[in-house]
């Protein structure tokens, strides 16, 4: 039989450690993938040339970027750097 890591953890706080540790992964997990999505949109809407459907997809890319960065998912620095190059990118399409 594997060992799961609650079984080695011996104290009631290292179980909820645990516990909170997979629910921040799984928020953590989520969000990421959310932020990669969007960042997908914004690509397809640059290659197709469409300023409208880019315009959309940057404004709610850039909520969910600052809001990943502002609960912590991701750090300040690379939320900036993640809209800068979206913004750089659209930028290019006129």
């Amino acid at each position: 039989r594997q060992m799961c890591i609650r079984d080695r953890a011996n104290t009631k706080s290292a179980l909820k450690r645990i516990r909170q540790t997979e629910t921040r992964t799984a928020r953590n997990r989520a969000v990421s993938s959310k932020l990669k999505t969007l960042r997908k949109k914004i690509a397809t809407a640059v290659e197709t040339s469409d300023k409208e459907a880019a315009a959309v997809a940057y404004n709610t890319f850039s909520s969910a970027v600052d809001k990943a960065a502002k609960v912590g998912t991701i750090p300040a620095n690379r939320a900036a750097n993640y809209k800068s190059k979206a913004a750089k990118a659209i930028a290019k399409i006129a």
